[in-house]
C-alpha cells in the first residue's frame, strides 16, 4: 500500500490547501513561481509523513547532476555510463521499496524458506511508481538529445515533485513541461485558469459521484455478510461490471483533476484517458486507457528494444517484455503479472490475425472488447481480499445460484445507466454545446461542483484506487 498524503477529493485539500497554494502561486512574481511550486509540492508530499522525503530529494539530485554531466560528456562510453547510473539508481529504489517483500514471499514459497519480510516496506513512498518513470524519461531524453539538460535545480525539482501529478501522475515528460517552467512572464492566463477549473470540477464529479458510488456495489459483494461465494452468476457479472466503471471513473477522474490543476498553474498536459470503453479492439483500448503509461513503455522500452522493425518474432518478444513490465508496474502481486500477460496474449492474437476482421465489424468488435476488458479487471482485482481469482472465475463462468441480482439492479440500476452514458462521447458533445451558451455552462458547472462538494463533505473522500499501485 502506498502512503497517502492529501487526496484531491478531501475537504482539507479543497478548502484549505488548494486555495492557499493557488493564491500564493498567482501573487508571486514569475521568477519565484517555481520556488513556490516546489515548496507547495514538498508540503503536499510531507502531509502524510516526512519519512520518505530524503528519498525523493536524493533521486532528484542524482538525476539532476547526471543530466548536467551527460550534457557535457563527449565519449560514447562516458555518456552511456551517465545514462545507466541514474536509471539504475532510480529503478533500484522502485524495486527495493515496491517489490522486496514480494520477492521474499515468492522465494519463501519456492524454497520453503521462512525469511521475514521487511515491515517498514508495507507502506510505499508516495508516488514512487510515477516520479521514478519521470526521472528515467528525463535522463533518456537528455541522452538521445530530445531535450537539453535542466540547469535550474529548482525548476527540475518542481517538475519531478509537481503536486498535481505527484500521487497518481500522469507521467508527463520533462520536455513537455519545460517551456512553461521557463515562462516567467505569462505562465498563467485567464483562459488556462478557466479551462483548468472546469476540468478539475468534472474530474472531481467523476471520482466522488460516479466512482465512489458505483464502487459500493462491488464492495457489498465482497463484504463478509454477503461474500462472493454466495452470489449468483448474474450478480457476479454485475459486480465486476460495477468495478470496471469504478476503476475507470476513479482513475480518469483523478487524472482529469490533475490535468485541471496543472492547467490552472500554466502547464498544459495531454489527456490520460480518451473514452476507452468505446473501443472496438484491445489495441484501441490501450491507446485510450492510461495513455501516459502506455506511451512511456512504448518510447522507453518497446522502441529501444527494436519495436516492430526486426520482424514479427522479435516484435512479439518486445511486446511480451512490455506487458510483463506493465503488469508488474501495477503492483507486487502475481495477479498483476497474469493481467499483463493476459493482455499480451490478446494483443498478439489481434496483431497476428484478428485486427483486420475487427476493423470490418461494427457492433461485435465493441462487445468483444468490453467483454475481455471487463474480464481483465476480474484478474486485476484478484489480490483484493474476498475476490480470489478461481472463485470469481467460477462465479462468472459456471452458472450458479445464489443471491439474486434483482435487488442490486433496483438500487444501482440508475447509477449503472449513468456510468454507461458517461463512458460514451455524448457528455463531451453536450458540454461542447453548453460552452457556446454561457448560462447553461455556468448552471451545469455549478451543479457539478455543488453536488461534488456535497459528496465530499458526506465523507466519500475515498483514496484513489490507483494510489495503491
Amino acid at each position: 500500500m502506498e502512503s497517502q498524503g492529501l487526496v484531491f477529493n478531501s475537504v482539507v485539500f479543497l478548502f484549505c490547501f488548494l486555495p492557499v497554494a493557488l493564491l500564493l502561486y498567482y501573487i508571486v512574481p514569475g521568477r519565484a513561481k517555481n520556488a513556490v511550486l516546489l515548496l507547495e509540492s514538498i508540503v503536499f508530499y510531507c502531509w502524510g509523513g516526512v519519512r520518505y522525503l530524503p528519498l525523493i530529494l536524493i533521486l532528484v539530485a542524482v538525476n539532476y547532476i547526471a543530466g548536467l554531466l551527460l550534457g557535457k560528456a563527449k565519449g560514447r562510453a562516458a555518456r552511456l555510463a551517465l545514462l545507466i547510473l541514474p536509471v539504475a539508481v532510480s529503478a533500484a529504489a522502485l524495486v527495493f521499496f515496491k517489490y522486496t517483500n514480494f520477492l521474499i514471499e515468492t522465494f519463501n514459497q519456492i524454497a520453503s524458506a521462512q525469511l521475514s519480510t521487511l515491515s517498514f516496506l508495507d507502506v510505499l513512498p508516495l508516488g514512487i511508481s510515477y516520479y521514478v518513470f519521470k526521472l528515467i524519461s528525463y535522463i533518456a531524453d537528455v541522452y538521445t538529445g530530445k531535450t537539453e539538460p535542466e540547469r535550474d535545480p529548482i525548476a527540475f525539482a518542481a517538475y519531478v515533485m509537481l503536486f498535481p501529478q505527484l500521487m497518481l501522475g500522469p507521467i508527463v515528460k520533462y520536455r513537455d513541461l519545460a517551456p512553461a517552467l521557463h515562462n516567467v512572464k505569462n505562465r498563467c492566463s485567464a483562459a488556462q485558469i478557466e479551462a483548468g477549473a472546469e476540468m478539475f470540477v468534472f474530474g472531481l464529479a467523476k471520482k466522488v459521484i460516479l466512482a465512489d458510488s458505483i464502487g459500493a456495489l462491488w464492495s457489498d459483494l465482497l463484504a463478509a455478510d454477503v461474500g462472493l461465494a454466495n452470489v449468483s452468476t448474474p450478480l457476479a457479472w454485475l459486480g465486476i461490471l460495477a468495478y470496471s466503471f469504478q476503476l475507470y471513473f476513479d482513475f480518469a477522474g483523478y487524472s482529469e483533476m490533475s490535468n485541471g490543476l496543472s492547467r490552472m498553474m500554466g502547464f498544459d498536459c495531454p489527456a490520460n484517458f480518451d473514452l476507452p470503453y468505446i473501443s472496438a479492439s484491445i489495441t484501441e483500448f490501450w491507446r485510450r486507457w492510461h495513455i501516459s503509461l502506455s506511451s512511456w513503455f512504448r518510447d522507453y522500452i518497446y522502441i529501444p528494444l527494436g519495436g516492430n522493425r526486426r520482424g514479427l518474432p522479435r516484435q512479439l518478444f518486445n511486446m511480451l517484455v512490455v506487458w510483463a513490465l506493465t503488469g508488474i508496474w501495477h503492483g507486487a502481486n502475481w495477479n498483476f503479472i497474469c493481467w499483463g500477460l493476459y493482455y499480451f496474449v490478446l494483443l498478439t492474437i489481434e496483431k497476428v490475425f484478428l485486427l483486420k476482421y475487427l476493423k470490418k465489424g461494427r457492433i461485435w468488435p465493441h462487445i468483444y472488447t468490453l467483454f475481455f476488458v471487463v474480464l481483465g479487471w476480474g484478474i486485476f482485482t484478484a489480490n483484493v481480499e474476498g475476490a480470489a481469482l478461481p472463485l470469481l472465475m467460477s462465479r462468472l463462468f459456471l452458472p450458479s445460484g445464489g443471491i439474486s441480482a434483482v435487488y442490486y439492479l433496483r438500487n444501482y440500476g440508475v447509477l449503472l445507466v449513468l456510468c454507461a452514458f458517461c463512458s460514451t462521447a455524448l457528455p463531451r458533445k453536450i458540454w461542447q454545446w453548453a460552452r457556446r451558451h454561457t448560462p447553461v455552462r455556468l448552471v451545469l458547472l455549478a451543479a457539478a461542483m455543488i453536488l461534488s462538494v456535497a459528496f465530499v463533505v458526506a465523507s466519500t473522500n475515498n483514496a484513489p484506487l490507483y494510489g495503491n499501485f
